[in-house]
C-alpha cells in the first residue's frame, strides 16, 4: 500500500515539474556527479553565486550585495542572508536556457558538442545573458 502511495506522489512531482519546464526543456537533468560554479552579476556588482555540487543546487547572495539597499532580492530567493538548496535548478536560472528545439540552438549545440541533457552545460553555454531579466551568470 505504501509503495502505491510513494509511486503516485513521485508521479505528481514529475507532472508539476513538467508543468513548470520551459517549452523544449524535456529530458534536460542536472547530472548527479559534476560540480559547477556560476557567477551571477548585474553591472558591476556580484549578486550571488550558483554552485552544484554532488547532484544538489545552492544558491546566496554575496556579501557586497546584502551590504547594498538599491537593489531588492530576486522574487525566488527572498531572504538575502539564506543559503538556498535543492536537487532540480530554480525557474530563474533554468529559464535562461533557451528551448531546444530551435534551429539556431540545435546548431549551437552540434557545433560545440554540448550534452543537450546536461543542464550545467546548458547553462554554461546559453545562460550568460537573457531577454528577460538584466542579470548576467557567468560559468566559473
Amino acid at each position: 500500500m505504501t509503495e502505491y502511495y510513494v509511486n503516485n506522489i513521485m508521479g505528481l512531482k514529475k507532472t508539476i515539474k513538467n508543468w513548470l519546464m520551459p517549452d523544449g526543456h524535456e529530458g534536460i537533468e542536472t547530472p548527479k556527479d559534476k560540480n559547477a560554479k556560476f557567477i551571477l552579476t548585474l553591472d558591476n556588482l556580484i549578486v550571488g553565486e550558483l554552485k552544484l555540487e554532488n547532484g544538489i543546487w545552492e544558491f546566496q547572495y554575496s556579501d557586497p550585495f546584502k551590504q547594498q539597499n538599491e537593489i531588492k532580492p530576486l522574487t525566488d530567493f527572498p531572504q538575502t542572508g539564506k543559503k538556498y538548496r535543492t536537487e532540480e535548478l530554480w525557474p530563474f536560472f533554468a529559464f535562461r536556457v533557451p528551448g531546444l528545439n530551435q534551429p539556431h540552438v540545435q546548431e549551437v549545440i552540434k557545433k560545440r558538442s554540448i550534452n543537450s541533457g546536461n543542464i550545467v552545460e546548458l547553462l554554461a553555454a546559453f545562460g550568460r545573458k537573457t531577454i528577460t531579466n538584466p542579470f548576467e551568470l557567468q560559468p566559473c
